[in-house]
């Protein structure tokens, strides 16, 4: 049960992460969002917390395997998935709250870069958490993709 502790409990973390971004969503998703011109590769809005809810089950299951490990860069690992997930929770308010695509698009060029170093980071320690980590860096460079479009689309 101890080592089933810190993977729980980073779980807990991304999920509470994802609860805040979707309270910062929903409102804006049928007033704002919709009507927006998107990029033909759009996947339907259904497809977004069926995506995150997975992602943020891998990634606080890939944190938690590098902080049970006792290796002299846990610390820093930790605190680069921490940045990440600072600049993911940033991204929904500055994009829908804010109704500023120009302002994800800087949110998500950030959070790709400390996604980068987290993955780097992730790697020395456990490979395994790297690899949890993959598709959620594949699915941040398909989102700047999608703010990209939109911030074209939307002059």
């Amino acid at each position: 049960m101890r080592r089933a502790l810190p993977i729980v409990a980073f779980v807990l973390l991304c999920l509470a992460v994802g609860w805040v971004s979707g309270l910062t969503t929903e409102a804006a998703i049928v007033a704002w969002y919709r009507p927006l011109v998107k990029p033909p590769w759009t996947p339907p809005d259904a497809v977004f917390p069926i995506a995150w809810t997975i992602l943020y089950l891998l990634m606080g299951i890939a944190a938690g395997l590098v902080w049970r490990r006792r290796h002299r860069d846990r610390r820093r690992a930790i605190g680069w998935f921490l940045v990440q997930l600072a600049f993911n929770v940033l991204w929904s308010p500055v994009f829908f709250g804010l109704h500023s695509p120009a302002g994800g698009l800087a949110v998500i060029l950030l959070l790709l870069a400390a996604l980068v170093a987290t993955l780097v980071a992730f790697f020395a320690i456990s490979r395994t958490a790297f690899w949890l980590l993959v598709p959620y860096l594949l699915w941040v460079g398909y989102a700047t993709t999608l703010t990209i479009g939109i911030c074209a689309l939307n002059p």
